[in-house]
């Protein structure tokens, strides 16, 4: 017999089940036949009651990812700046300084969905503990949330609650949300998403992992009590909805952020010791991830004796014990004789830490209550061996409708067709949600929501940490490929406008049911798409997330693979804003349009019509743009850079006119300067999004260079105009936009809590 065999085989009686287990229930806990199979063979038994609820959990899509994997692993994960990759709690990367950054981005759509309020907070919470389990002090937050209709059932409550959640849980805690992005989509009446994505600090040497060692070592449960809020969490956000969602609000988990900040601080404070061995937070499935996770790391076994977790009611048996997801909960394995050093710790701090199990040798887990073992299990199969699927794809039905060219219908109004689009939830300020969240809090941001990038102060240097989030849903929809590359193409641009370099990526993958081979086929070419992008502009991808079953009664979200990236800048006095700041600066424009619509805001909000291949993704311009950024901006030479995106040059051109926004990281009265421009393009194609392309606005002495820099740099650049006056005024071939900043500002920064009703 092998060794894995024995490990396998324990040859002790079955444990105690509550329950009878048999195929149909197993069938009711989300594992198919093949699945219940393949458990039954590695227990060479039936499982009770509580290892059916184990396996159920870690083999769900949530824990496992098991329709993904065969995708995932085509990812770049290496880097000169790596310094851990996917696998651990949250990515690191070295920023410079003796510094690392440990980030992360999850999903927390389920349950936003069910209780937004709970859903979203809790979201923040998980995510922050993914970071500082890893010994970095949490920084930052950002959050990508896609909604609805406004007028769809239940749309402005999920609103509403979702941003209260966000910023209630980040407010009390202490750490700033900074940036992120908000679009409205019919795909999301169904099925929001809230995806959250956290950074902390560390020192290099001070970092902490989740890979449990040393039989003997005693095993520590720290932080809130156990109840059953959570249970089913991540089989729940491993299943489609139906119109009976809101029944599951028992499977949302229930936060408290005043505990969360003094689990942070005892937590840095307990890593310090070095006792700690490994250590990981309770998230998706709770004690039975964070048990059978650490130990699968680190190839050794667990027993765990679960009448000494501390519960916050009475009679949970071990099913509920191990499945539950109540927040604020750490599991750590510290060196054995060292036990009571970070237990005084936690205890000095107000916080409950309990022994309840040791490290063995056999790598089974083994848990008891009471004196009587529920749960006898080997721990690799279940964990690092979950089963890997390769699910049949199919290109779209109607993919060829899709992509046929749409008439584009002329802006002969091109003015009043700006204001309306700058009129629109998905284009208006965000502001109304950004002044919820506290974005100045622990003095590190520099430049807060509302720029291309966040900009975080690394304090004691003169460097600093550049933030984005980016994707275009609709783009992902019509050509799964090219819109996978241009989130990631978008996100370096937009690094780049802050003169940022980027080291590493981590994502947030949402999908509908993989089961669907039309689904499966977006994923996999999104995932193709972003492989091309992360190579060709030399990111890795350094942590991430897969939400599928984003679907409500056979209706699927848009494909909307997030893109969260983070970039180094080299000196942070350089860094430009995203608005005009000085009147008599000329305005360059940077790439070339070629006059393209398909899934453009143009026709999207103006008209009705989602078709057409996506802009073009030239990879290799998109990396010529960077660096020319990355240089000029270096060099002091540019007050302003924005990229265009959403509505091309002139939604582009308008919101540098807005000045610095009330969200931004100084508050206060908007300073809004107007600007002169005149372009060889017709007024529709002003609107026109064509990729690679950016707005950048110098000083009138450094124009000359700037050109020659991009001539040389093989970047299209043209003087189109000067900053000044009140008025935003770009003159084009056939037609004209012609309004008065003030007007178009006070338009765009009402539109959304006109649409809220607020």
């Amino acid at each position: 017999m092998s060794g894995e065999e024995k490990k396998a085989s324990s040859g002790a009686p079955a444990p105690v089940s509550e329950h009878t287990v048999n195929v149909e229930m197993a069938r009711e806990h989300g594992l198919s036949d093949q699945e219940y199979e393949l458990l039954q063979k590695l227990l060479e038994r039936e499982p009770s009651w509580t290892e059916l609820g184990i396996t159920s959990s870690l083999w769900s899509e949530h824990c496992s990812y098991k329709s993904s994997k065969i995708y995932l692993r085509t990812f770049p994960t290496e880097g000169e700046h790596v310094v851990q990759g996917p696998g651990e709690n949250a990515g690191v990367v070295d920023v410079g300084h003796g510094w690392v950054a440990a980030f992360k981005m999850e999903s927390h759509n389920h349950p936003s969905y069910i209780e937004p309020f709970q859903g979203a907070a809790t979201g923040v919470g998980g995510i922050l503990r993914d970071v500082f389990t890893m010994g970095a002090r949490p920084v930052a937050c950002m959050d990508s949330l896609r909604f609805g209709q406004i007028d769809a059932p239940r749309m402005r409550h999920l609103v509403d609650g979702v941003v209260r959640g966000i910023g209630g849980y980040g407010n009390c805690v202490g750490i700033p949300t900074v940036g992120g992005e908000t679009g409205f989509h019919k795909s999301y009446d169904g099925n929001i998403l809230v995806n959250a994505f956290a950074l902390g600090l560390a020192r290099r040497e001070q970092l902490a992992h989740a890979r449990a060692a040393g039989v003997g070592n005693p095993v520590l449960y720290a932080g809130s009590r156990t109840g059953r809020d959570g249970i089913h969490g991540a089989t729940m956000a491993s299943e489609s909805f139906d119109t009976e969602a809101e029944a599951r609000r028992p499977t949302v988990q229930v936060g408290d952020p005043f505990t969360e900040k003094i689990l942070i601080e005892a937590t840095l404070e307990a890593l310090k010791t070095g006792a700690v061995v490994a250590i990981q937070d309770m998230g998706a499935a709770g004690l039975t991830s964070s048990a059978f996770e650490m130990a699968g790391r680190g190839d050794v076994g667990m027993h765990l004796e679960l009448d000494r977790v501390p519960l916050r009611e009475e009679g949970l048996v071990p099913y509920e014990i191990m499945l539950s997801e109540s927040q604020e909960r750490m599991l750590l394995v510290t060196e054995r004789g060292r036990r009571e050093e970070v237990a005084k710790v936690f205890e000095r701090w107000g916080l409950e830490v309990e022994t309840i199990g040791r490290i063995t040798d056999d790598g089974r887990a083994r848990i008891a209550m009471n004196g009587q073992t529920y749960a006898d299990m080997p721990i690799l199969p279940l964990t690092e061996s979950a089963p890997v699927l390769e699910r049949p794809t199919a290109v779209p039905g109607d993919l060829a409708a899709r992509q046929a060219a749409p008439e584009v219908p002329p802006a002969e109004d091109p003015t009043d067709a700006l204001r309306r689009m700058l009129d629109t939830p998905n284009l208006g300020s965000k502001d109304w949600i950004w002044r919820q969240y506290d974005h100045t809090v622990r003095t590190n941001t520099a430049i807060g929501p509302g720029g291309d990038a966040a900009v975080l102060l690394l304090k004691g240097t003169s460097s600093g940490l550049a933030l984005v989030s980016d994707v275009n849903p609709v783009y992902c929809w019509l050509d799964p490929r090219t819109g996978g590359a241009q989130a990631v193409a978008e996100a370096v641009r937009n690094l780049a406008c802050a003169g940022a370099k980027p080291v590493g990526l981590t994502d947030c993958l949402n999908f509908g049911n993989p089961e669907n081979p039309e689904i499966s086929w977006q994923f996999k070419e999104c995932v193709a798409g972003m492989v091309a992008g992360c190579e060709s502009l030399a990111v890795p991808v350094v942590s991430g997330n897969v939400s599928f079953y984003n679907e409500t009664d056979g209706s699927s979200i848009h494909p909307t693979p997030t893109v969260a990236m983070v970039g180094v800048i080299p000196e942070i006095a350089h860094v430009p804003r995203s608005h005009f700041t000085h009147a008599g600066d000329r305005v360059i424009l940077l790439g070339e349009d070629a006059g393209e619509h398909g899934g453009s805001a143009y026709l999207r909000l103006l008209y009705d019509i989602e078709q057409g291949h996506p802009p073009k993704v030239d990879l290799e311009a998109e990396a010529r743009l960077a660096r020319l950024l990355r240089e000029c901006i270096g060099q002091g030479w540019v007050h302003t850079a924005h990229d265009l995106s959403e509505g091309g040059l002139a939604v582009a051109l308008a919101e540098a006119c807005f000045g610095g926004a009330p969200g931004g990281a100084t508050r206060g009265q908007a300073v809004c300067h107007g600007a002169e421009i005149d372009v060889a393009l017709s007024p529709t194609h002003l609107f026109s999004e064509s990729q690679g392309r950016a707005l950048v606005a110098v000083a009138p002495e450094h124009v000359d260079t700037v050109l020659a820099r991009a001539e040389s740099g093989g970047v299209v650049a043209r003087d189109v105009g000067q900053v000044g006056g009140d008025r935003l005024t770009i003159r084009a071939d056939g037609g004209a936009i012609d309004a008065a900043v003030e007007d178009l500002h006070q338009t765009w920064l009402t539109a959304l809590p006109r649409a809220l009703e607020q």
